[in-house]
């Protein structure tokens, strides 16, 4: 056997970067559902007589949002969550925004372009509780969309990406919505749910 072909023979030994630690997004938020996507990049290094070679692998950048096929997504719930750049940056606690993005979500309820149970909007990320009718449009291309327009017409700055749960069967809907209108509690911004203000509950 040649000598590149003894090298080439050698193990490959992968050695992780450190990576954030879990509930802590790239975008800052620290609420553990709000976590935003992050980029793994790992190195590998091939074991060599005299020095180490090294070669970056491909890292995901873009969390995939595809609805697997044998799901009916219109009987399904989605908890998501969107953030704002930069982080700590209040773009959406002020009552004329939050007004004008609650009336984005509701027309959008009665166009039945999606079916939003409850919205709730922190100083720089949006929760939503929310459903997609069978409109012929991806879950990714609607909340696209609804980033684009309100970006241009409100002056927001979103994160590129977003994160999505799709609830699971034993997973309660009552639960996650109590888990949502606590946030502000958590963040200490107020002492009960009922004293934040930017919550979009539509009528019955």
């Amino acid at each position: 056997m040649t000598r590149i072909g003894r090298i080439l023979a050698r193990p490959v030994v992968c050695v992780p970067r450190q990576l954030p630690k879990v509930g802590t997004p790239r975008c800052g938020v620290a609420d553990s559902a709000a976590r935003c996507p992050y980029q793994e990049t790992r190195q590998c290094k091939v074991a060599a007589p005299k020095a180490c070679r090294w070669m970056t692998l491909p890292t995901r950048k873009l969390l995939p949002h595809h609805i697997p096929t044998w799901i009916d997504h219109t009987h399904e719930r989605y908890f998501l969550t969107i953030c704002c750049e930069p982080h700590g940056k209040n773009q959406l606690a002020f009552k004329n925004v939050a007004n004008a993005l609650f009336e984005t979500v509701a027309y959008r309820n009665k166009q039945a372009i999606w079916s939003a149970r409850l919205v709730l909007f922190m100083p720089d990320h949006v929760h939503f509780l929310i459903s997609f009718p069978d409109n012929g449009r991806r879950m990714q291309t609607t909340v696209s969309k609804w980033k684009e327009w309100t970006s241009k017409k409100l002056s927001i700055t979103w994160h590129r990406n977003f994160f999505e749960h799709r609830l699971r069967h034993d997973e309660s809907a009552r639960q996650k919505a109590d888990y949502i209108l606590f946030n502000p509690v958590r963040s200490g911004l107020v002492s009960k749910p009922e004293d934040w203000p930017f919550v979009f509950i539509p009528e019955q």
